[in-house]
């Protein structure tokens, strides 16, 4: 009797320990096919960052040669506002702007692709060569004389940052694709970094040399461009940069559980059956459209797709690089950047220079978290 009495007991304590498991479990969601469960915190956590970039968005509008109140911004936004309040804010300010928060945005997701996929947090865009290679082969365009026009210098340079861009990336992932003992071919993520930074130092030789060889007002051209400044922001490169933008960060959205699992060692990988390679190739692919598109806008950003998806990480304390919590991240860099580039010193800086100062701190924070994790035991 008294054994029955214990079992009855323990059998209790064990349905009581599992209800309150299963209490602390996430609500699922479930819309058709797709389901995810309910993470309050980092719900909460993205709407405050979504929050965050709509208000330096609108302070990022009022600065300028002449200060234009908040509230007015906002009227202007709106709707409201007079005939000559409208055409300064929507069509002079408005696109810098929008320009900002797509280039941060896209470094950002980028960022957040590369890092998880090859498991590396140095593996950026901008480590890889990306930007670089967008660089070679837009200041080849402007020294050879073709974007003297308004014309070339709207179409002819983003586009060709955007094919140097996507060209480099094939050459690095060919260059690290190699075939195992066991037969098995694909791309180690270490192998890719370390070849990105190899044709990295190679392209940024390269820019130098264009340099050398190009007009002394096309290189004043060239170099501004390089430095990642937001002045010569207007619709004819914004809109196109939205839309490819808008794109990419559907399918990367669309692929979130695929690159959960590429976090993971590649033979958990296979047993979720997910194609390893396949799967690698879309997202770098994704990456480099997103890093591209943000390089062919406004020029380098240097450490934008490094820092974003290491800060979100830590802000909404998940496992991995988040998506959308680094594209909100990267935008919010790029627009402080411009604000302090406007308005902590006397002279309009290019945001590049701003994201370089403060992104270095962080590079060298990382390799330093990095070097302590594998000096432990």
């Amino acid at each position: 009797m008294a054994a029955t009495t214990t079992a009855g007991t323990a059998a209790t304590a064990t349905t009581s320990a599992a209800v309150d498991a299963l209490s602390r479990v996430r609500p699922a969601i479930r819309i058709g096919p797709f389901s995810t469960v309910r993470r309050m915190f980092v719900l909460s956590l993205v709407i405050a960052l979504a929050a965050a970039v709509f208000v330096l968005f609108a302070v990022d509008i009022s600065v300028g040669e002449y200060q234009i109140p908040l509230g007015r911004v906002l009227d202007v936004l709106g709707g409201g506002g007079t005939h000559g309040q409208r055409f300064v804010i929507l069509e002079s300010r408005l696109p810098r702007a929008a320009t900002a928060v797509i280039a941060g945005a896209g470094l950002g997701l980028a960022g957040a692709v590369t890092q998880s996929i090859l498991r590396n947090p140095l593996a950026s865009p901008d480590v890889l060569g990306i930007g670089t290679g967008a660089s070679f082969a837009a200041v080849a365009v402007i020294g050879s004389g073709a974007a003297s026009s308004g014309l070339a210098v709207t179409v002819g340079v983003p586009l060709a940052a955007l094919a140097g861009g996507l060209v480099t990336a094939v050459v690095i992932y060919l260059l690290a694709w190699r075939r195992d003992g066991a037969g098995s071919a694909g791309v180690s993520g270490i192998r890719l970094v370390l070849i990105g930074i190899g044709i990295n130092t190679m392209l940024t030789a390269g820019v130098s040399w264009l340099l050398t060889l190009t007009s002394p007002a096309d290189a004043g051209r060239a170099q501004l461009w390089l430095t990642g400044s937001l002045a010569g922001a207007d619709w004819g490169r914004t809109v196109p940069a939205a839309i490819g933008l808008a794109l990419v960060l559907a399918g990367a959205a669309a692929s979130v559980r695929t690159l959960a699992a590429l976090r993971f060692g590649e033979e958990t990988v296979r047993i979720l059956g997910v194609r390893v390679q396949t799967a690698q190739a879309l997202l770098i692919g994704t990456a480099v459209i997103a890093a591209a598109l943000a390089t062919a806008a406004v020029g380098p950003l240097t450490f934008v797709g490094l820092a974003a998806p290491q800060i979100a990480r830590r802000l909404l304390r998940l496992p991995g690089e988040p998506i959308l919590g680094s594209a909100l991240c990267g935008a919010l860099i790029v627009l402080a950047g411009d604000v302090a580039a406007r308005t902590v010193v006397p002279v309009d800086l290019p945001v590049g220079i701003v994201t370089a100062a403060c992104g270095a701190p962080l590079l060298l924070f990382l390799l330093v978290r990095i070097n302590r994790k594998a000096a432990r035991p």
